[in-house]
């Protein structure tokens, strides 16, 4: 297994972790007198699910599964790669502590701040396309 894609699939499971650590506290809040920021935890919740458990693991499987590209590049590039895997946890860890902060106390440096952790994102996602592209062929 490459390294890219055990970084991908060690990531995906310590996001879901966290994600299930912020869907207990969000549970929690109708039983117990919890701080208004976990309130706001709920599109978190849904982004380390969603992107961090779910889109990690499918690209980390991806790097590894899919076709053969060419001998001496077999999976890409990897530079591309891991650029992929970078931009995508800082879009996603930006994202994760700006959005419930910005829910709570709204200012213009915080909605940059998320706005930057979406384009982050979206440029992980394009770059694991080019990266992939070429991989999803005809036998």
């Amino acid at each position: 297994m490459p390294p890219l894609t055990r970084w991908f699939i060690k990531s995906a499971l310590a996001y879901f972790i966290a994600a299930l650590v912020v869907g207990v506290l969000l549970a929690a809040r109708s039983v117990v007198s919890l701080p208004p920021i976990v309130g706001a935890l709920r599109p978190a919740y849904f982004h380390l699910l969603m992107v961090g458990w779910v889109t990690q693991l499918i690209f980390g499987m991806a790097y590894w599964m899919f076709p053969k590209s060419t001998k001496d590049q077999p999976r890409g590039s990897e530079r591309l790669g891991w650029l992929a895997y970078s931009l995508l946890n800082i879009g996603l860890l930006l994202r994760v502590i700006t959005e419930p902060l910005l829910t709570v106390h709204s200012t213009p440096l915080l909605g940059w701040a998320l706005a930057a952790s979406a384009v982050l994102q979206w440029l992980a996602g394009m770059g694991f396309v080019i990266n992939t592209w070429s991989r999803v062929k005809e036998k």
